[in-house]
């Protein structure tokens, strides 16, 4: 297991010249070992989970699937302060949600859903809707939901943004920026998402990188 040879290698025992490289370079920039079990994780929960009850589930799994990768970042550039791992948080939750919604069409054939059913139920969606690709006024409004939720973790994210070095800050807005593109797209399908899977073109991808540049 990927798991017991990731243990065994910050024991100093390395199955291959794989594990014995991830090792070094924990030790070498002092990355929290803590966020590659949260990753491993999330893999395991993915192969059996395929529906959320609440929020809060999601939430869970949004911090244990995206939310170590921006913290592993963080360290790499040796910024460690509780303020930028949360705001950096903000912005890795944002992203994953962001994916989720982009992917519903793609999910559904997976027999995933990653929106609440407790939000489904609320407002008036049914489960089949997914499979069947069924929108309508109640899936409308449950997406438009999922969208400025989202766009609240990027608000928050963007706080993120003025502690980070030069290059990474533009890597992390263009990041931010292409996100938030999407979500756009999806308003801008009526959160048509079961039918219409949004996507950037070359235009938006040179849009996105002129803009990280410029502001």
């Amino acid at each position: 297991m990927y798991q017991d040879a990731f243990s065994n290698s910050l024991e100093g025992k390395f199955q291959n010249e794989f594990w014995k490289a991830l090792c070094n370079t924990i030790h070498e920039h002092n990355l929290t070992p803590k966020h590659f079990y949260d990753l491993l994780s999330a893999f395991k929960q993915d192969i059996v989970k395929t529906r959320y009850n609440s929020f809060d589930e999601l939430l869970n799994y949004c911090e244990r699937s995206a939310n170590p990768v921006g913290r592993i970042v963080l360290e790499l550039f040796n910024i460690r302060d509780e303020e930028a791992f949360q705001y950096s948080d903000a912005i890795c939750t944002a992203l994953q949600l962001t994916n989720f919604y982009q992917d519903v069409s793609i999910d559904i054939k997976k027999d995933r859903i990653y929106i609440p059913i407790d939000e489904i139920n609320k407002f008036g969606a049914k489960l089949n809707q997914f499979e069947l690709k069924q929108n309508n006024t109640n899936f409308e409004q449950l997406l438009k939901y999922q969208v400025d939720r989202a766009k609240d973790y990027f608000s928050i994210g963007r706080n993120l943004l003025p502690r980070l070095p030069g290059k990474l800050e533009k890597q992390i807005k263009a990041t931010v920026f292409g996100g938030e593109k999407i979500l756009e797209k999806i308003e801008k399908n009526n959160y048509d998402v079961l039918n219409h899977r949004p996507k950037l073109s070359k235009i938006d991808y040179m849009n996105i990188l002129l803009k990280a540049l410029i502001q």
